[in-house]
């Protein structure tokens, strides 16, 4: 058996944090992605690597195909990713009962280190080999909301709720006249999301007001007809959180003198944040040492 298979990133733009309590959120899949490719081997093994952008293994393992015991590995991650193939055989015992083995090869053409869904993408591969829910293999395995596993399996844009902790989301058209004045920036380090997401479930205290502001905030996002709009409404989303999460706004920290203006994005702190300014943004950023910059084009995924 030889099979490929294909999950794309993601990006948050609205509804980080709140999107755990149930607000709607505004979630875009990326052009980067990760590929699963199965071969059969005869020996009843399932030998495992994973490469990164550099094409560096990042997961090197074999397991027992018979109950998934490590047999040799050089990697922290496959801990993880033991913990992945053993929830899927949860849901589906069926899963890897062979007398043969596979040869497991994943590859990314995006830096881990850019939080766009290393794992939620890897989750996503791993249910479609073995034909199961991706979202019930998701909440075996990570307290998040599952956003980034309906990026992974969309087509385009989607708008994201949980409805009595279920999952529910439909695609969208997000395509503002003013994309070229959108850009998405790499904070030069990655955010530790489950942490973040254990803290504000623990700490945090939302009412059902905030909830319904911010899932007003994202309809009004995906519907906006000009710059001057979108900016008040990504500065009203930040202000909320700053209230909430009890920190400054990115943009007072770090872009003070930007001429536009700036919204973190997922868990606040790191990976991306979204600036909303002239068509010469990209040259500040850079000029402030953050190379990685993409416009709305450069990173959302073509349908």
């Amino acid at each position: 058996m030889n099979s490929i298979f294909k999950s794309h990133g993601k990006l948050l733009i609205t509804g980080e944090y709140f999107v755990l309590k149930g607000a709607k959120s505004l979630s875009i899949p990326t052009k980067f992605y990760q590929t699963l490719k199965i071969e059969g081997i005869k020996e009843s093994k399932l030998i495992w690597v994973s490469y990164d952008k550099n094409n560096d293994p990042w997961i090197e393992a074999t397991f027992d195909l018979s109950n998934l015991k490590i047999l040799s590995t050089k990697n922290k991650e496959t801990l993880f990713l033991k913990k992945l193939l053993c929830s899927t055989k949860k849901i589906n015992p069926n899963f890897l009962k062979t007398n043969s083995g596979f040869k497991v090869v994943s590859r990314m053409n995006f830096k881990r280190s850019w939080g766009l869904g290393s794992s939620s993408t890897l989750i996503s591969n791993i249910s479609k080999w073995a034909n199961i829910n991706p979202f019930k293999l998701h909440t075996m395995v990570s307290n998040g909301s599952g956003y980034d596993i309906a990026s992974a399996i969309a087509n385009g844009p989607i708008i994201y709720e949980l409805i009595n902790d279920e999952p529910k989301y439909h695609e969208i058209i997000f395509d503002p006249i003013f994309h070229d004045n959108l850009f998405f920036i790499y904070m030069n380090k990655k955010q530790k999301s489950e942490d973040e997401v254990d803290y504000f479930n623990t700490n945090i205290k939302v009412s059902e007001k905030t909830i319904k502001l911010i899932s007003s905030i994202t309809e009004k996002i995906v519907e906006c007809k000009n710059l001057n709009s979108f900016q008040n409404l990504i500065v009203e989303h930040e202000k909320i959180l700053s209230t909430e999460l009890k920190r400054k706004m990115i943009k007072t920290i770090l872009f003070n003198d930007y001429k536009g203006e700036i919204k973190s994005l997922g868990a606040w702190g790191g990976d991306f944040v979204l600036a909303a300014g002239p068509n010469n943004s990209k040259e500040y950023f850079q000029k402030k040492g953050y190379r990685t910059v993409f416009s709305l084009k450069d990173i959302l995924k073509n349908s």
